[in-house]
């Protein structure tokens, strides 16, 4: 599921990238609106980084087999990042919490892990959309089939 989260914050990443790539539009972008969009992408990237570690620790990988590739050290790493690993196992036992009025339900979880049929029907549409030398019909499910219950995803297809 974390590496579903990770797919989703990555498409938000290169969506962002994208607004980037093209300079026709320059002169009709006001001064540091593309400062504001390259900004932007680093936040998205940003947020994607937490699932990405939350995966990584999900699938075996250490604090120290992770600090190399954020440029800190283990202790570092694990002082950012270890509250997030708990929140998302909590969050699957409490999927909401009441905001502060306690009349409103807050989702303790991102918007792909509540659904995550419908997110992989729609990030595998993207991807096939999008990565051009992918000859697959399913390219993001496909290889999360792999490792979660089947009642989770969409069935793999040969």
């Amino acid at each position: 599921m974390a590496r579903l989260v990770l797919c989703d914050h990555a498409v938000d990443v290169a969506e962002g990238a994208t607004g980037l790539v093209a300079t026709g539009n320059d002169p009709d972008t006001g001064p540091g609106g593309r400062v504001s969009q390259a900004f932007q992408l680093v936040e998205f990237a940003e947020r994607a980084l937490v699932p990405a570690v939350v995966f990584e620790r999900e699938r075996g990988s250490s604090w120290t087999e992770i600090a190399p590739y954020l440029g800190i050290g283990p202790a570092e790493v694990e002082e950012r990042f270890a509250a997030h690993p708990d929140h998302w196992n909590t969050a699957f036992e409490v999927p909401y919490r009441l905001d502060d009025t306690g009349r409103k339900r807050v989702p303790q979880l991102p918007t792909a892990a509540y659904d995550p049929v419908w997110a992989c029907d729609r990030l595998d549409t993207w991807a096939r959309n999008r990565l051009v030398l992918v000859n697959d019909e399913r390219p993001v499910s496909s290889g999360l089939g792999r490792a979660a219950p089947e009642e989770e995803l969409p069935p793999v297809t040969p």
